[in-house]
């Protein structure tokens, strides 16, 4: 973490003034520009050719060529902070989770609770069967345990076979783990036997019916207890997920933009182009910003968080305001309607919190507001136009219409009835 006396020595002679400054932008983007071309050059022309005309490609060209910059832009954005090597310990720790969701699609979903009832679930002994586990284990289960054996009990082109009554084992415990609810309730801190459930959409919330003074009082509804979150004062009760669960999310969307299907940007559509609704009415048009989701949560799967925040940021430079705390259209258009949606806010709030947590993380993610090369049609803030603006509200539509006036070279005023103090100088 830095202190008060640490130092911002950026890379390629560049200040900290520089990031601040339209001229000292487009010193860094082209900057940019030569390293990537250094390191690739047919995709550094491509990305050159792109910025010349951003209407030439069809959408999933673009996500494409999106995608395949994004791990460039988060190894310059390491070199011009000075901390490759946070950023390569972060790459690791992501792929260090990857084989818990491969032995999820592979073994827990695709083969233990295939065709398994919770009613059949609830029948096996899980204590008994965990017994039989750690006496093959010959230690403590856990789900890294239960991982690290399964998946070399899997590996091998005869490993199945010479394994079969291991892999029994192991898939009538996950069938516990996954289905029943003494199972769901032990392993209900993890992600490896969380699996996604039917939707019944008149039932979402599962509520109990409680009744004052007895069976004769009056009734009301009410979480079962151990879903209840205590709030101390004004203090959000949802803290996010931690990287583990949101990334078994970002696994579990089926990335639809490789297919022109990533509803949850752009809306679920009838076959007539119009929007479809929920049961309850609520028309499914996506992300209000169509944000590049699927995207998002490839890159973001694949261990490179920055390059994850520069593309939540092309569409939604100010993603602090937004995440698991505001705004959840994603999820209601989400391409499984039948089933629990990715949680696409928590991945979008995952992802600006492992960027914040690096060192000069706050100055990483307000570069990208300003400076992205992922935004072919503005990747710096354009010159002055001479106009200004005033914006009367300054909330989340208030400030971010003001950023991108800003970014579009006006000058803006905001004001908003509350009262707005300054920044101190020092952390402005």
């Amino acid at each position: 973490m830095r202190t008060s006396s640490d130092q911002l020595d950026l890379r390629f002679g560049l200040s900290f003034e520089d990031l601040y400054k339209q001229e000292g932008l487009a010193r860094l983007d082209q900057t940019f520009l030569d390293h990537l071309h250094s390191a690739n050059p047919s995709l550094g022309q491509r990305l050159l050719d792109v910025r010349t005309n951003p209407g030439s490609l069809a959408r999933k060209q673009q996500s494409d060529l999106i995608v395949e910059l994004a791990p460039h832009v988060e190894d310059f954005i390491g070199e011009l902070f000075g901390i490759s090597a946070e950023l390569r310990a972060l790459q690791a720790k992501h792929h260090s989770l990857a084989p818990i969701y491969a032995l999820k699609r592979r073994f827990v979903q695709k083969k233990a609770i295939s065709g398994v009832t919770k009613e059949q679930a609830s029948a096996i002994n899980g204590l008994a069967v965990a017994a039989e586990l750690e006496a093959l284990f010959n230690e403590p289960l856990t789900e890294a345990s239960f991982v690290d054996h399964v998946s070399r009990w899997l590996d091998g082109p005869d490993a199945e076979k010479e394994h079969e009554r291991e892999l029994k084992i192991a898939a009538q415990y996950a069938a516990w783990a996954a289905l029943c609810p003494a199972g769901i309730e032990k392993h209900h801190r993890g992600v490896l036997f969380r699996v996604p459930h039917k939707l019944e959409m008149t039932n979402l919330i599962p509520v109990e019916t409680l009744h004052a003074h007895g069976a004769g009082g009056v009734a009301t509804l009410a979480l079962p207890e151990h879903h209840w979150r205590h709030r101390e004062g004004f203090k959000l009760t949802d803290a996010g997920m931690d990287l583990n669960r949101a990334l078994d999310q970002a696994n579990y969307c089926i990335k639809c933009h490789n297919q022109g299907k990533d509803s949850c940007s752009t809306g679920l559509k009838e076959k007539d182009g119009s929007f479809k609704a929920s049961v309850f009415g609520i028309t499914l048009a996506g992300c209000p910003l169509e944000e590049k989701i699927s995207e998002m949560n490839l890159v973001k799967q694949e261990g490179n968080t920055v390059g994850a925040l520069a593309i939540v940021t092309i569409d939604n430079p100010m993603a602090a305001g937004t995440g698991h705390r505001i705004c959840n259209d994603c999820m209601k258009s989400c391409i499984f309607q039948k089933q629990d949606p990715v949680d696409i806010p928590q991945v979008e709030t995952r992802a600006l919190k492992d960027v914040l947590e690096l060192p000069w993380g706050f100055e990483i993610y307000s570069l990208l507001t300003r400076w992205n090369p992922l935004n072919f049609a503005r990747p710096i803030p354009r010159p002055d136009s001479g106009y200004k603006v005033l914006v009367v509200g300054l909330g989340p539509a208030g400030f971010t219409l003001a950023h991108h006036l800003m970014n579009d070279g006006h000058t803006v005023v905001g004001i908003d009835g509350l009262k707005i103090e300054p920044l101190p100088a020092e952390v402005s």
